[in-house]
């Protein structure tokens, strides 16, 4: 089997062309994964059936199914695949591919007598607007005949026992559901008596732009099941208690579906089911307000997704750009001045109208390429952050600032090989077309590289375009955020045309100034893969080579001129700042703001060190973290899931400056503390984003003392201090 594309590889692939299919899909509604590929598995004695059933305009490639058997005493075969049609493929060449209904047999042989096997079917696809998903893996119970194949009928659905009077299973299992609160949806069953459901079965979800939490169920009964083991079910009467959060406060429309899986007792079981169940779901403010008084309590990035659905485009583009200018003071979006100014002041002549133009093609490349990023990994369910964070890509960008930088200090004079000047010379205006297309280029690169953050703007305008499917106005909050991110960069390069000197010595001044911010920024990004006493070393470095720059060991003439007075004022200045955060990293220091950690001075004098710290337990698994939860609800605490990783530059300013602060410690004392790092991006990590419907860190959950994920109360992006106490103060009062 070929191997599979990396989800960066795959992104890479479809991102060149991507923004015009995604925009022409507009009146075209994009199928989630599961409804674009549909598919039922059954077996006789020797083989496994798999029929699909793919709606028009999709098609699954051949090379990429896989089959694999999580039943230890089960062993697949070779799969056997009818004839294919033979396309070629715009990213992967010619390939196999198969649309509408087609078989695909898989032999087996078996030792013992299971009766189930977990059946792992990989498999990938496109949609013909252009949409390619992501390589796909799913999991299906599929039931074994015993002795001889069963011939048909109700027996043919279930294995063991006789099924004389046997009740069809939507009646021994009738599902009902229903709304408790603007946030809070209930999914009963009535259990006909003599059956029962299995605790670890079940599974819920819900269209309507409703994003669902993790479901609370009360404990079952302990039971031995000869198929599972120890278990527990239930009996009578059970009922789920899913936290939501909704796409727009107005009434919505919603359909639930649950999964579950039941018995009748010493009898037959039932293989998985799914009964659905059409709702609708009023308006948030037709629900109570709380005992406590205030207003129904809905997030921030909820209020934002329910903007880009539910108001007028002036007024959602006007909203998304001022979000986006807020955004671009933020330390995730500011070192892309830099590098624009290092473009602008590598050019030979700048006026303010070039520095404009430059500028402006700098803003669209990345506007552009983070608009079509973001709706393609919205509507993919990628980690939009993650694709772009491998340490390969952040050391070759790293390097790429590296190489700049020392073009700016006059090692070398980066240009165009001199046959291609030649060549395109002759197609005229050269300089001007090469350098904007280039300029774009890295605003394209740097929008997906540099800007490493999530913010509720963000996440609200993902979850608009991978909830409900409404690209384009997804899309477009995407875009005025990103030109809202943009604006002071225009500002840049239109003064740059009026600050920067023309010629002379000064601009060879001004160049090397660039330079060492390009350092800096190649320091900066490394911070995210190397250790941090080695960043603050390679900070000190910095720093103190800029004061020897700056004439800190060079003597001063008689009646030097002011600047030249300040300059090494700097310079000395640099030095001693360079010293001291080298002393700071052979003492365990981090952060080049506080070279000197906490308590350093106190522990060399041997004095005892007191500092607040959060004690986290770190969860790497969604069965690890349901375990705590549950150890958490029986004690009756409350429980916080921060979600992290190491190129998260906003987690760092949580750990740094909001986790620490003595009001938050106080605040957080009822509560466990749980941390999932998702650096690596893998699969055990993703499983943890998407049980919490997260797009990537900083993201923070709440669950109350009874164990419900209160959805409303979710955090996105850095959240200072004092607002941080006040949020959880007000949670942990429910």
């Amino acid at each position: 089997m070929q191997p599979r594309p990396t989800p960066f590889a795959l992104l890479v692939a479809v991102v060149a062309g991507a923004l015009p299919s995604v925009l022409a899909a507009q009146d075209q509604e994009v199928l989630h994964p599961r409804d674009a590929f549909p598919y039922s598995a059954q077996a006789d004695a020797d083989r496994v059936l798999l029929s699909f059933e793919v709606p028009d305009g999709y098609y699954l490639y051949r090379e990429r199914f896989g089959f694999e058997s999580a039943t230890s005493v089960v062993t697949l075969g070779s799969a056997e695949f009818p004839p294919g049609a033979i396309y070629e493929d715009e990213f992967f060449g010619v390939q196999e591919i198969y649309r509408g209904e087609f078989d695909i047999s898989v032999p087996y042989t078996r030792s013992g007598s299971v009766r189930q096997l977990e059946l792992e079917l990989r498999l990938q696809g496109c949609a013909d607007i252009g949409l390619c998903y992501p390589p796909q893996r799913w999991t299906s119970l599929v039931e074994l005949p015993q002795g001889e194949p069963a011939t048909g009928g109700a027996s043919s659905l279930i294995f063991g026992g006789a099924a004389d009077d046997l009740l069809p299973v939507d009646e021994a299992f009738v599902m009902n559901a229903r709304f408790d609160g603007a946030n809070e949806l209930v999914v009963a069953w009535q259990i006909a008596p003599g059956y029962y459901l299995y605790s670890d079965k079940f599974g819920f979800e819900a269209d309507g732009g409703l994003g669902l939490g993790n479901a609370s169920l009360p404990p079952g009964e302990p039971h031995y099941d000869e198929n599972f083991g120890d278990v527990e079910v239930f009996y009578d009467y059970v009922e789920a208690t899913i936290p939501f959060s909704r796409a727009s406060p107005d009434e919505i429309p919603v359909t639930v579906r649950g999964q579950f899986q039941g018995c009748r007792e010493n009898s037959i079981c039932y293989p998985p089911g799914e009964q659905t169940m059409a709702l609708v779901l009023p308006a948030a403010s037709e629900f109570a307000v709380p005992a406590g008084g205030g207003d129904v309590m809905v997030s921030e990035q909820d209020r934002l997704a329910a903007l880009v659905l539910s108001d007028s485009w002036l007024i959602v583009l006007g909203t998304f750009y001022g979000l986006g200018l807020l955004l671009a003071f933020t330390p995730c979006v500011l070192p892309m001045v830099p590098i624009l100014s290092g473009i602008i002041a590598g050019q030979d002549k700048v006026t303010a109208t070039r520095g404009f133009a430059l500028s402006f093609s700098y803003v669209m490349g990345m506007a552009v390429t983070y608009t079509a990023a973001g709706a393609l990994a919205a509507l993919a369910g990628e980690q939009i952050q993650a694709i772009f964070q491998r340490p390969w890509i952040i050391t070759l960008f790293a390097g790429l600032f590296v190489v700049l930088a020392l073009g700016m200090f006059g090692l070398y004079e980066l240009q165009v090989p001199a046959a291609i000047q030649t060549r395109v010379n002759k197609l005229a205006s050269r300089q001007k077309g090469g350098t904007f297309a280039g300029v774009a280029v890295m605003g394209a690169l740097s929008a997906l590289i540099v800007t490493t953050c999530v913010a509720p703007p963000l996440v609200a305008t993902l979850a608009v375009i991978g909830q409900s499917g409404d690209v384009v106005r997804g899309a477009g909050a995407l875009f005025a955020l990103s030109l809202g991110m943009g604006s002071p960069l225009l500002l840049v390069g239109a003064s740059a045309g009026k600050l920067l000197p023309h010629a002379g010595a000064w601009m060879n001044v001004v160049k090397a100034g660039f330079g060492v911010m390009m350092l800096g920024l190649a320091i900066w990004m490394m911070e995210r893969i190397l250790p941090g006493s080695v960043t603050l070393t390679l900070w000190a470095l910095l720093v103190f080579l800029t004061g020897v720059f700056l004439g800190a060991f060079e003597p001063l003439p008689q009646d030097p001129a002011a600047p030249r007075r300040l300059a090494k004022g700097l310079g000395v200045l640099a030095c001693l700042y360079g010293a001291l955060m080298l002393i700071g990293a052979t003492l365990g220091g981090e952060n080049p703001l506080r070279p000197l950690p906490r308590g350093a001075l106190l522990a060399l004098n041997g004095l005892p060190v007191q500092t607040e710290q959060l004690d986290f337990v770190d969860v790497e698994t969604v069965t690890a973290l349901d375990g705590l939860l549950a150890e958490a609800r029986a004690a009756g605490r409350p429980v916080m899931v921060d979600f992290t990783a190491e190129w998260c530059v906003s987690c760092k300013e949580m750990e740094e400056y909001t986790f620490p602060d003595p009001g938050v410690v106080a605040a957080l004392e009822p509560f466990m503390l749980l941390r999932a790092d998702v650096t690596a991006n893998d699969d055990n990590d993703q499983e943890l984003l998407d049980r919490f419907n997260s797009f990537g860190p900083p993201t923070i959950a709440f669950f109350d003392r009874q164990g419900l994920e209160r959805e409303p109360y979710k955090l996105v992006g850095y959240v200072p201090a004092e607002e941080f106490a006040a949020h959880v103060d007000r949670l942990a009062a429910l």
